[in-house]
């Protein structure tokens, strides 16, 4: 089944098309220069961009694909979580799509499509390979912006919130660490190529969480204010203190994740390991996440392309997939924007 998928969760339009777990084609224009100045997401400006970009980018994404409009047979949104008026603008458009075309409507969970993104194919991949072979249960970890999730999945479709942010996720973590450091906004990427060149040994900072790992919680705000405290204590800084202080924070940012990943995996033993998630690109925790899985023997699983770790439609298209195999549609007529809806809620 070929699906056009659309994401207008935060300030990524995103449009896709799929065929299965197949991605044909998956392009997104990015507003962060919009909310730079801004030092943040400003859901009216994100709004206005998502409706002047998604029919440009939907026509992009059949383009690409080789597809006209004719040929898809499903379209898929993200109905959740993300910003309210952002998600509105996505859902409206797959409304009028699935009205013109006489298909089915599938929403599906913007969290939910982190998790399987490790689980999507490239177009150039053959098609006779072997799907991924992945054991449920399985455990994935969605590390994004607004999201840090240790996910049990039972079977795709069945989903248990192990742990969870109870303020600031990773990514959010990462940005204002950049930010209070002068490399804009967005700044998590920045920030990754500041540590590698950094001491970890320069500066002292507050491991998050440190002893509470049996809460399973995520939690940045602490590490977030001690930050801001040191960054002023070390003014004016020079490019030796950027370094180390981007290493210190980055440090302690991921000895929390990998604290509350081992508690997980050794609580909760599995064979297969999904990651995704914006943060899911950067190669620190990458290497970090691959060790505590290989001392395991669990195998893990990354997005075949960096593309599909930050908010992308073609994770939705992959995830809709499953959906449709399962003939979970959804009524265009009772469809609604859920913004805090929860990976554990899907049913």
């Amino acid at each position: 089944m070929k699906i056009l998928a659309v994401d207008t969760s935060c300030d990524e339009t995103a449009a896709a098309v799929t065929d299965g777990t197949t991605v044909l084609s998956n392009v997104m224009w990015s507003q962060a220069s919009l909310h730079a100045e801004f030092g943040g997401v400003v859901p009216s400006v994100a709004q206005r961009a998502h409706e002047e970009r998604i029919d440009w980018m939907i026509e992009r994404a059949l383009r690409q694909a080789g597809c006209r409009m004719a040929d898809i047979e499903a379209v898929a949104v993200t109905a959740g979580p993300g910003l309210a008026i952002a998600l509105g603008v996505g859902i409206k458009k797959a409304k009028e799509l699935v009205s013109k075309l006489k298909v089915p409507l599938i929403s599906v969970n913007h969290v939910e499509g982190h998790a399987l993104s490790p689980l999507a194919r490239a177009r150039t991949e053959s098609q006779d390979a072997r799907p991924k072979r992945i054991e449920f249960p399985a455990t994935a970890l969605v590390a994004s912006g607004k999201h840090c999730d240790i996910i049990r999945i039972e079977k795709i479709g069945t989903y248990k919130l192990l742990a969870h942010t109870i303020d600031d996720a990773l990514g959010e973590a990462l940005d204002k660490a950049a930010r209070m450091l002068g490399m804009g906004y967005p700044g998590g990427a920045i920030l990754e190529k500041m540590a590698k060149k950094g001491n970890l040994e320069t500066y002292d900072l507050p491991t998050p969480m440190l002893g509470r790992e049996e809460r399973l919680e995520f939690s940045y705000s602490g590490l977030k204010t001690a930050m801001w405290r040191l960054v002023q204590k070390e003014l004016p800084l020079t490019p030796e203190k950027i370094y180390n202080l981007a290493a210190v924070f980055q440090n302690k940012a991921f000895l929390h994740v990998e604290r509350l990943l081992i508690r997980v995996l050794d609580e909760y033993p599995t064979q297969d390991f999904l990651f995704g998630g914006g943060v899911s690109a950067n190669s620190e925790l990458r290497k970090r996440v691959r060790k505590i899985c290989r001392q395991r023997n669990v195998g893990m699983h990354l997005p075949y392309s960096k593309r599909l770790c930050g908010d992308n439609a073609a994770m939705i298209g992959v995830a809709a997939g499953f959906k449709a195999a399962r003939r979970e549609f959804t009524d265009p007529d009772k469809i609604d924007r859920l913004p805090r809806w929860k990976v554990d809620e899907v049913k």
